[in-house]
């Protein structure tokens, strides 16, 4: 048997139906489509209309609210920071930033800068230059020796 000669068992698939093609095909003039009404219509959707009953998506409450100020940070964990050194993507002599992380393939999205977060070990002494960080890893970054030097706040000092 040959790869060109392969093919499936006769009946394991169906043809699609084709619909209103005649009287004979038994799926001719109103195409399965009973008589008249808003189902035989076409371009008319009724998704989750329950007969003049309230629907179900209607009749559950409502929870939560999307915050419209909420800050956008891409989060960058400092033992990803430190393999990224290990493995040579990241300089460590160099001020890490977010142009810095994210090509070196750690930080994704993030509109808003970077935030640090402290999970994870970090060994070099790096400085950094992001939008924020939690109190944990700024006091991990300057035990390695390094400093951390928030973008964030030296805008709003700006703007004062």
């Amino acid at each position: 048997m040959k790869l060109n000669e392969l093919k499936d068992n006769a009946g394991a698939r169906k043809g699609r139906m084709r619909v209103g093609r005649g009287i004979g095909s038994g799926k001719g003039k109103t195409a399965g489509r009973g008589q008249k009404g808003a189902k035989a219509r076409s371009g008319v959707s009724i998704n989750g209309f329950e007969g003049g009953q309230m629907p179900l998506h209607m009749r559950l409450p409502k929870r939560g609210f999307n915050n419209i100020f909420a800050k956008d940070y891409a989060e960058v964990n400092l033992g990803m920071v430190q393999k990224a050194i290990d493995a040579g993507k990241l300089d460590a002599k160099a001020v890490i930033d977010q142009a810095a992380l994210r090509a070196a393939g750690i930080s994704r999205g993030g509109k808003n800068g970077v935030r640090l977060l402290a999970k994870g070990e970090l060994t070099a002494k790096v400085s950094f230059a992001v939008a924020g960080a939690s109190k944990a890893a700024v006091a991990a970054v300057e035990k390695a020796g390094g400093k951390v030097e928030l973008l964030v706040k030296a805008a709003a000092a700006d703007a004062e």
